[in-house]
């Protein structure tokens, strides 16, 4: 039985703030039964609650006393057994559990009992999760205001001086991102890193994968280019991904990267050489541009004539790349190792969220997650997909994404001038504090 959990843990975390106070009597209900059980001592919501919302539920300059008091008592009794004539005068904090429906009355009994009516309150809802909302007031007015608000359970309210202090010290809420609802297009696999740095900024993110990536339908290609690999003279990384299943495959045929000891490695950007990194091999080329384009232009400017170039990549990709080599005189060999689908069964969910207003942003971190996204909403025409899409902003991770969102009858909002996840936060981070 665990007795409660303040920590950020999304819902859950949120539905103990309503189970304060009954995790004796669960565990009563365990001992009954005769079931053997452990008591995991958690953080109280009281003092998660208020510290989500900046608020010390003690401070030596105001109070030293700190009371838990249920907002909601058992309705099979005849009478409270809170001693409000105490409570009032006697406890500089009161925290109080399950109290919105009571409130009028809690706020009614502690003024009847001496406490000042312009003492500060904190009512907050959601406490550490993204729709966290935190009201203020004083007390004799904070119930109004909690109506007005449409504040609803589960939510935590705290009275006392110590409130006072939230403007200070409120960390939470102020994160420049809180209150954004971000939807991220990539693949579950890669979306982590772009989720966590928005999330650590404060954004609520979705994740809404526009794209499964599965292996090839054949291997025939790769597998002759393994055998052949002493034949060429540069290997060239597109992505991540193709980095990622170019090696599965090659460690399934029980090779490893020994076998590339005479080849020549390119990649198109930054955080594809910091993955090839990871294999133990440094990149020999990085263009400026992090591009198709600028592979291309800085492989040409070291001449390619004559030489055999093998491209591992998606089965649908630009073209690009190997058509600007090949009028440069190489020898190139496209090589599917991996392929893009869209998944299933989820364009409704995906719609819905549109449907709803319920998100600030899109992210776009390719081509494939724009066209993907778009035919999984369903929309019969351009005009309808701008209609849907009306208020929300665009992020596109660079030029050749953004080309796509442009062709599709979309603007753009924010583009990073350097094509990476990091630089992308970056700038949706500058969009939305240069808007404030």
């Amino acid at each position: 039985a665990e007795t409660n959990d303040g920590h950020r843990g999304g819902e859950r975390a949120a539905r103990d703030h309503q189970r304060e106070g009954r995790g004796g009597e669960e565990i009563e209900e365990v001992v009954k039964a005769g079931i053997p059980f452990e008591v995991v001592p958690g953080v109280t919501a009281a003092t998660a609650a208020a510290t989500y919302a900046g608020v010390p539920i003690t401070h030596r300059e105001y109070t030293a006393s700190v009371a838990f008091v249920t907002g909601h008592e058992d309705p099979t009794k005849d009478k409270s057994n809170i001693a409000w004539d105490k409570l009032a005068t006697g406890v500089g904090t009161l925290v109080f559990y399950m109290g919105i429906k009571n409130l009028p009355t809690i706020c009614e009994k502690l003024i009847a009992h001496g406490r000042n009516p312009k003492t500060p309150v904190a009512v907050v809802r959601w406490a550490s999760t993204p729709g966290q909302q935190s009201v203020y007031g004083p007390l004799d007015e904070i119930s109004e205001i909690v109506r007005q608000r449409n504040i609803k359970p589960p939510a935590v309210v705290v009275v006392g001086e110590v409130v006072n202090l939230r403007e200070k010290i409120d960390w939470f809420e102020k994160r420049p991102l809180f209150g954004k609802r971000i939807l991220v297009t990539r693949t579950r696999e890669q979306a982590s890193e772009l989720i966590a740095l928005l999330e650590g900024l404060g954004a609520d993110c979705v994740e809404g994968a526009t794209i499964s990536l599965e292996p090839p339908d054949s291997w025939e290609i790769v597998d002759t280019a393994f055998a052949e690999i002493a034949d060429y003279q540069w290997l060239l990384f597109t992505s991540i991904n193709a980095i990622k299943f170019f090696f599965q495959r090659l460690y399934e045929k029980g090779l490893d990267g020994r076998i590339l000891h005479g080849v020549q490695i390119g990649v198109v950007g930054k955080a594809t050489a910091e993955y090839l990194l990871q294999f133990g091999i440094k990149a020999d080329l990085l263009p400026a541009e992090f591009t198709g384009e600028g592979l291309a232009q800085a492989l040409i400017e070291k001449g390619v004539n004559g030489s055999k170039v093998l491209i591992p990549r998606a089965l649908k990709a630009r073209e690009v790349l190997p058509e600007k080599l090949e009028e440069a005189g190489a020898v190139v060999t496209v090589s599917p190792v991996y392929q893009n689908k869209r998944p299933e069964g989820q364009e409704q969910e995906l719609r819905g969220l549109f449907d709803n207003n319920e998100i600030d942003m899109i992210t776009f971190t390719s081509s494939s997650t724009v066209t993907n996204f778009i035919h999984m909403l369903n929309v019969s025409d351009t005009e309808e997909l701008q209609r849907l899409l009306h208020n929300v902003k665009i992020a596109a991770i660079g030029p050749i994404t953004a080309k796509t969102i442009q062709k599709n009858g979309l603007r753009i909002d924010v583009q990073p001038e350097t094509f990476t996840i990091p630089d992308l936060v970056d700038a949706i981070l500058a969009y939305y504090v240069k808007g404030r």
